[in-house]
């Protein structure tokens, strides 16, 4: 069992993902005065008195709504209900006991996990706190009341959530688990993609562009290792991200990428590279992660001979500061292809995370030299002294030379092609910064 799993859960606009917010320590939950905003699983790790444990911000229930999308955020509730050890109901103790915190109430007693009743927006408490017994009525136990706007009242219901948890377990803390982002436009099967490795309707799948709204993260295991898998937001282009909340899942899908390991760079088969892809592509190498570039909807492209291999061409070509990057031609509907995508995420992770000693690297830069001499100007010509890396994730190489200005951008290229001729690093972009330093050795 991993660390202990807290949900939050309540009717819409009651506070949630500002709640969640500020346990977090960080602005990761959409907060906009609009019910229904969030609307997948929101995940994030936090701490209480020295426990670890994973925080779950969900989409509001509306215990009698026919509609779509809230139909399906009251499964996504149930999803983390099933999965927490505790779970705190949130109400507005300003609205007092309605009917939807009254079934809430009742669908929370038959799942049979601890329950903290928590009462938000009690920003006055001399005021408020007689608007408290009402709750009782509820059944739920003694009511917190808070203020998460005003971080009033939090510290007593981490407490009960403490007390709350199973019992400390000796794999509660795993590092070796690699985090993926899928990443790519809106509607090119990101979520059905993890919908269809989790066996579960883990997010919210629909044709309506932009229902993924938030980065989401969820915990997943298999023979071939342990992942953190983050569904984005597909990034639309800027002149189409007119709505407020559109805007902040950009800057929530780009987090996401900041975060990941390794990036799933999503295309669909039938568009092609568009120029949004390439922009969204580039984010990730930007970031130095590693990538894989997968071409989901593959069963519906046309295909004759020599369709594949002319298919990664084009990519390629498209792509072409991405050359290093795997390709992968899956169906996320039918499931083809998909199981081979964790062992080219393992091998991206690794390659990602690859460090070189000093005398093998000057070994290769020694050879590279010699089949190709540094280039010349003025009469000036480039001297490389040695290299040594300084940073992985992605492997970083300083490069000692006696003029910064001479290392021309295509030696430098050319020096990233024999070491990953040498080394692989197949999946990882490789960053090489040049360092002056005298024949004496001064810098």
């Amino acid at each position: 069992m991993g660390k202990p799993i807290v949900a939050i859960i309540g009717k819409p606009n009651v506070g949630k993902s500002t709640f969640f917010n500020y346990l977090a320590g960080s602005r990761i939950s959409i907060v906009e005065d609009t019910p229904g905003v969030t609307r997948d699983r929101i995940y994030a790790d936090t701490n209480w008195r020295g426990r670890n444990f994973t925080l779950i911000d969900t989409g509001g229930i509306e215990p009698d709504s026919e509609d779509v999308i809230l139909s399906q955020m009251r499964e996504q509730a149930n999803l983390a209900i099933n999965m927490a050890d505790v779970i705190i109901f949130l109400t507005d103790i300003k609205q007092g006991v309605t009917a939807a915190d009254k079934e809430i109430s009742v669908m929370l007693k038959k799942s049979g996990k601890p329950v903290v009743l928590v009462c938000n927006k009690a920003d006055n408490y001399e005021k408020d706190k007689e608007a408290i017994y009402e709750f009782y009525n509820l059944g739920m136990g003694d009511p917190h009341p808070i203020s998460a706007t005003n971080a009033i009242g939090i510290g007593d219901v981490l407490d009960s959530i403490y007390e709350n948890f199973p019992e400390k377990t000796d794999n509660e803390e795993d590092d070796d688990i690699i985090k993926v982002a899928i990443i790519g436009k809106p509607n090119v099967g990101k979520s059905s993609l993890i919908n269809k490795i989790l066996g579960e309707n883990r997010t919210i799948v629909s044709n309506i562009a932009g229902t993924t709204r938030d980065a989401i993260d969820t915990y997943f295991e298999n023979e071939e290792g342990k992942y953190i898998l983050i569904d984005t937001a597909g990034i639309r282009k800027k002149s189409k991200v007119n709505e407020r909340i559109e805007k902040f899942s950009v800057m929530r899908s780009l987090l996401a990428i900041e975060r990941a390991d390794v990036c799933l760079m999503m295309i669909d088969a039938n568009e092609g590279v568009t120029d949004q892809d390439a922009k969204i592509a580039g984010e990730a190498h930007e970031a130095g992660k590693g990538i894989i570039i997968v071409v989901n909807k593959w069963d519906e492209y046309e295909k004759d001979t020599g369709t594949l291999e002319k298919y990664k061409k084009d990519v390629y070509a498209k792509l072409s500061y991405l050359t290093y990057a795997p390709i992968i031609f899956i169906s996320a509907k039918t499931g083809q292809r998909v199981h081979k995508l964790f062992s080219m995420i393992n091998d991206v992770s690794k390659q990602n995370s690859m460090r070189v000693s000093t005398s093998v690297l000057n070994q290769v830069i020694n050879e590279a030299i010699a089949i190709v001499q540094p280039p010349t100007d003025k009469g000036k010509r480039l001297k490389i002294f040695y290299g040594t890396q300084v940073a992985t994730k992605p492997p970083t190489f300083v490069i000692f030379v006696n003029n910064k200005d001479l290392f021309h951008f295509s030696y430098e290229r050319y020096l990233v092609n024999q070491i990953r001729k040498e080394f692989g690093l197949q999946g990882t972009p490789i960053r090489m910064i040049a360092r002056e330093k005298t024949e004496k050795g001064e810098y």
